[in-house]
């Protein structure tokens, strides 16, 4: 396995079909130092200050993976959810990001609510969240997918493990929607628009990090 590096940037490049993902969880949690527990304390009371539901616990964190011929091995661990929310140290918190296209290649884009953790007010791609404790994070992609947007995919593909500047890690996955579907949002988005297929065409509310994530998709 490889140690988890802190520099930012793409950790592994796909694609890879979910069953390509081999996942084993380490039975100790992880231990944050005092510093960190402290900070994850104040986000957290300043998140619930802004009304999110949001309920502390164990998701996972990145621990160590590899990448072969044909797999990707993620080695996970238990970790408190609120370090996911300090701006520096999140302690390799894994999320996932799954971008949803439709059949003729358009964009799903949905604004998320203001009390959200993480791109609050902000406009994003497709679902996203944490992984659960014993939940493989392919698997995790079609949970947020029903959650946030009532749908099921077609089919999935993981494209890449990336770390975040905050130390955040995110296994990133493109989801594509039969001819038809409909998606109906939730609660932690405020809208949504399907964006054209040409990233170019794409409106003013489109920031610099989704084109960059469109292109990096586009060009698997």
């Amino acid at each position: 396995m490889c140690r988890v590096p802190t520099t930012p940037g793409i950790l592994a490049r796909g694609p890879w079909q979910p069953d390509q993902v081999q996942v084993s969880w380490r039975t100790d949690p992880y231990e944050p130092e005092p510093r960190d527990t402290v900070a994850a304390n104040v986000a957290l009371d300043e998140l619930r200050r802004r009304g999110s539901p949001s309920h502390d616990g164990l998701a996972a964190r990145l621990a160590d993976f590899e990448v072969h011929d044909d797999r990707l091995s993620l080695e996970l661990q238990p970790a408190r959810w609120a370090l996911r929310l300090l701006p520096e140290h999140a302690a390799w918190s894994l999320s996932i990001l799954c971008v949803v296209r439709a059949a003729d290649g358009s964009w799903l884009a949905g604004r998320r609510a203001g009390w959200l953790a993480s791109w609050a007010g902000r406009w994003a791609l497709g679902a996203g969240g944490s992984v659960e404790v014993d939940e493989n994070p392919a698997d995790t992609m079609g949970r947020e997918l029903r959650e946030e947007w009532s749908v099921d995919a077609e089919r999935i593909s993981i494209e890449a493990l990336v770390m975040l500047p905050s130390e955040v890690a995110l296994l990133v996955g493109q989801a594509w929607l039969g001819d038809g579907a409909t998606v109906t949002p939730d609660h932690e988005h405020d809208t949504f628009a399907w964006w054209p297929a040409e990233v170019a065409r794409w409106p003013e509310e489109a920031d610099e990090p989704l084109r960059r994530m469109a292109r990096l998709l586009a060009s698997g």
